[in-house]
């Protein structure tokens, strides 16, 4: 299996990345179809529109947030239908997941992350805040 990496959508796109997916509900502000060389956007492994409303409001703390957003993940074929996808494009070479978030580590992404290291798939640490 190929790198599973993480990267902020306003970063520069590089060969290297390899497969691009955002992994944002919205479409990041300011970015065109372009520059963000995405070879897929995965919406349906994002946040429920009521739970991120709730958090981007301050009506969910992020510890709640986190619980609900992998509740959601458990709940749903989403994430194994993801999974079974990314390890397809795996077998053939990098991946990147791509967000607009300044700071990842108070995002959906930590929570992403442990679900994809729970299904088997292992990815480079989240970038720095």
């Amino acid at each position: 299996m190929k790198t599973l990496k993480w990267k902020r959508v306003y970063d520069p796109a590089n060969p290297s990345d390899g497969d691009r997916i955002l992994v944002d509900q919205l479409w990041p502000r300011g970015v065109s179809k372009e520059k963000a060389a995405l070879d897929e956007w995965a919406k349906s492994i994002t946040p429920g529109k009521e739970i991120r409303k709730a958090y981007h409001e301050g009506k969910l703390s992020f510890d709640q947030f986190s619980r609900r957003y992998e509740a959601e993940l458990e709940a749903g074929d989403a994430l194994p239908e993801f999974a079974d996808d990314l390890k397809k494009r795996l077998s053939k070479g990098d991946v990147t997941l791509v967000f607009a978030g300044k700071t990842p580590s108070m995002t959906h992404l930590p929570t992403l992350k442990g679900q994809l290291d729970k299904a088997g798939i292992k990815s480079d640490p989240l970038p720095e805040d």
